[in-house]
């Protein structure tokens, strides 16, 4: 019955034609074809200041200014879009449709994050060349700085990883290509090349951060194996964790990170980026920002949350895994005054495309099919709506990608739950460095809005 609904929702989404991304016969390199796509968006990002600088694409309403700016179409940002129906796209690609046309690994089946890069930075498919090639690329710039090194080991194991990760980050600051052009006093059209050097540079030094951090926190600071340059970013992720043998999990990651790479550019993390990338912070000091928003309760940690939950729900419910106990612990949560993590989403309106995704990774896999902490995310996914319908304060009352995705990590034997939110913070680097790339190139502002207070609004109010 699920995996009927699983492809029913599946199908469901993957409407949209690949006439909205090519995929061209190249062997161009990655700074090459954005060397092209460049001038045209720029382009047309003149145009639509020319001709339309002072057309009205929506209403500010006070809901907008005091629930914290949700639905206020004041941002851009290139590489996704977020549909409350449909889910996310891609450069106009569903989920589905990257699973058919963007590279896996050799041996693999899902999608390489590698080629997720490329389309979210050119809104092209690469060709398996093109992405072999990156992953090449990235391999080669993939060790640390012995200071840096140095540095993570220095920190206490008691910080939390996300805190380590944060700073390890920040550091690599030194080395910053934007920061030393920017200094020499380039020009403003060359912004992009210098980000793009940074940006590259980071997404692959972030495993070698983020499996430093897993082996001192957690593996007694056991030595971390060398990058293999022949391998995959998350190939050697999976390898520098200690898990390099263990096909399945790190196929999953791949699919993983692939997925949370990019969710639009309001989500607090992706906005941090943002924002802070404004100032002309480099990248490094600007995705740094960006962990520490990936860090709070309210955004990146909730998976971990799922998963605590299920644990307690199993806990109590036993063996004796049905419909009726799943829905009473339901109402017990809700009775509460709790939330059901995993479900209902900022923007979502329908089950989360992503969730859909890992559950059809979990329905591929015998051991997952098999494993009790998964059939019970499966079970709840049958129950939990009709339940958050009847209690009726959840706009969504659908999963989202949290309800199975620090479960299936769990599963393969990575039970750190605050290591968690490290795995999607090497993941969201794909979406908000990318678009930091594209700041530069089409020579966004310092982003200011402006704020009222409580009284002034009121008299705004009073005027109209």
């Amino acid at each position: 019955m699920l995996s009927r609904r699983l492809l029913s929702l599946s199908l469901s989404r993957s409407s949209t034609s690949f006439l909205t991304a090519k995929r061209f016969a190249s062997t161009k390199s990655l700074k090459e074809t954005l060397q092209e796509v460049i001038p045209v968006k720029q382009e047309q990002l003149k145009k639509l200041k020319l001709e339309h600088s002072q057309a009205v694409v929506g209403d500010v309403k006070v809901e907008n200014i005091i629930g914290g700016m949700r639905g206020l179409k004041a941002m851009l940002w290139d590489a996704s879009v977020l549909d409350p129906m449909e889910g996310i796209r891609f450069h106009g690609l569903s989920i589905p449709d990257c699973q058919k046309a963007l590279p896996p690994a050799p041996g693999g089946k899902e999608i390489l994050p590698e080629s997720m890069l490329w389309l979210l930075l050119t809104g092209q498919l690469p060709t398996p060349e093109q992405t072999r090639d990156l992953s090449r690329q990235l391999a080669e710039m993939g060790e640390l700085p012995i200071f840096v090194e140095k540095l993570i080991d220095s920190l206490p194991k008691t910080l939390h990883p996300m805190t380590q990760l944060g700073i390890g980050v920040a550091a690599l600051n030194h080395d910053s290509s934007f920061q030393v052009a920017y200094e020499k006093g380039i020009k403003k059209s060359e912004y992009w090349t210098y980000a793009l050097d940074d940006c590259l540079s980071l997404i692959a030094r972030l495993p070698s951060i983020a499996a430093r951090i897993y082996r001192n926190v957690y593996k007694d600071g056991s030595t971390l194996p060398s990058i293999n340059k022949e391998l995959d970013l998350v190939g050697n992720y999976a390898n520098m964790l200690g898990y390099g043998d263990n096909h399945s999990l790190t196929e999953y990651l791949r699919l993983y990170i692939a997925l949370h790479g990019d969710h639009e550019g309001g989500n607090a993390s992706a906005h941090t980026a943002h924002l802070v990338g404004s100032t002309l912070s480099d990248p490094y000091l600007s995705y740094s920002a960006a962990l520490f928003a990936l860090a709070g309760p309210l955004h990146g940690l909730a998976n971990q949350e799922v998963l605590r939950w299920q644990q307690n729900m199993l806990s109590e419910i036993g063996d004796n895994i049905t419909h009726d106990n799943i829905k009473e612990y339901l109402w017990k949560t809700l009775k509460s005054g709790q939330v059901v993590p995993g479900y209902g989403h900022g923007v979502l309106r329908n089950p989360d495309p992503r969730f859909i995704a890992l559950q059809e990774f979990c329905q591929s896999r015998p051991e997952l099919k098999k494993s009790p902490i998964i059939q019970l995310v499966n079970k709840t996914f049958e129950v939990a709506p009709d339940v958050l319908k009847e209690h009726g304060k959840t706009k969504n009352p659908y999963p989202n990608v949290d309800a199975t995705s620090g479960c299936v990590l769990y599963h393969y034997g990575l039970t750190e739950y605050k290591y968690y939110t490290v795995i999607f913070g090497v993941s969201r680097a794909l979406g908000a460095l990318t678009q930091l790339v594209w700041a530069r190139a089409l020579g966004l502002p310092l982003e200011r809005p402006k704020s009222v207070s409580l009284n002034a609004l009121e008299e705004l109010l009073k005027k109209d």
